[in-house]
């Protein structure tokens, strides 16, 4: 037998040769994909942390009637993360709450500014109830799961709904854990979602306490209209307001930025504008939007302290 090989077929050390370089290339391969951690981000439903969270510590779902230390809670679950998935980074936390026309309030802005944190808007309708979040979520976890970029995914909620965006993760291949806060009676979440996910946890009375704390009788947060009765602040008080926004603006921009904003008079920049309504909200604690000649008055003493300084 002869041990010449063909013409034109590949010798018998280089088949061995290529399959010997190939094998290299999979273990290294093998060896990163097994040195590359894993990834999990946090999706928080607000509105089931508000009103669980209330019910369980304060004995209400009304916002207005306890503050919630979101900042504090954020950190706890991404604590709690870190111990559950020790070999995984976190991606993000998402933080889907409800806004009139998706305007951010003063309380959802400094959420937005924490490390780590994206906060997502629904829309707050007439009853304020949250519409859209639920869409926002599933569009988050499906685009994510998909895209390989998290392989496990923290789901805070507890609406039947999100049914729909689980099974959307879970068909990429994502592992999805549902966490609640314990319910005072009965359950506040669905069973149909406790039966998709992957994993559950519940959050007791002592791990929610130090979040909530009740606030004084009276007291009417951001955005709210006042009760009955109740009078709505003068046209005077609402200018002075302006004024102190407009000190405030100047002393953190400068008197270059007041130099490209005068010739705009008596018109404010929409971005400034804003910034201008949802301070003055935050101030008077009640809302602006329905009130245009409070608005005009804000703007008149924002101008008239920023001529004067001219």
């Amino acid at each position: 037998m002869s041990d010449v090989t063909p013409p034109g077929q590949p010798d018998l050390a280089s088949v061995v040769a290529g399959i010997e370089r190939t094998n290299e290339l999979l273990q290294r391969v093998l060896a990163e994909v097994a040195t590359t951690p894993s990834t999990h981000a946090i999706f928080v439903d607000a509105g089931y942390v508000y009103a669980a969270a209330g019910r369980l510590v304060a004995g209400t779902e009304d916002r207005r009637t306890f503050e919630l230390d979101a900042e504090g809670l954020i950190e706890a679950f991404i604590d709690k993360a870190r111990t559950i998935f020790p070999d995984s980074r976190l991606l993000r936390v998402y933080w889907y709450d409800g806004a009139r026309r998706r305007i951010h309030t003063s309380e959802q802005q400094s959420i937005a500014e924490l490390p780590d944190v994206k906060v997502r808007l629904g829309n707050l309708n007439a009853n304020n109830q949250q519409k859209g979040v639920d869409s926002l979520i599933r569009s988050d976890l499906e685009s994510l799961a998909r895209h390989r970029a998290i392989g496990d995914a923290v789901l805070i909620g507890g609406d039947e709904d999100l049914v729909s965006a689980v099974e959307a993760a879970q068909g990429y291949g994502a592992r999805v854990h549902l966490w609640g806060i314990e319910a005072v009676e009965g359950r506040n979440q669905a069973e149909p979602l406790l039966w998709e996910v992957d994993s559950q946890r519940t959050f007791d009375l002592d791990f929610c306490k130090p979040y909530v704390t009740r606030r004084p009788a009276g007291f009417e947060p951001y955005g709210a209209e006042p009760g009955p009765g109740a009078p709505a602040p003068s046209r005077d008080d609402v200018r002075f307001v302006g004024a102190q926004i407009a000190a405030r603006w100047l002393s953190s921009r400068g008197r270059e930025s007041l130099a490209e904003l005068l010739p705009g008079h008596p018109y404010l920049p929409g971005s400034v504008d804003q910034e201008l309504l949802i301070d003055a909200e935050a101030l008077l604690r009640l809302s602006l939007r329905t009130h245009a000649d409070l608005r005009r008055a804000l703007r008149d003493g924002f101008w008239e302290h920023l001529q004067a300084q001219y």
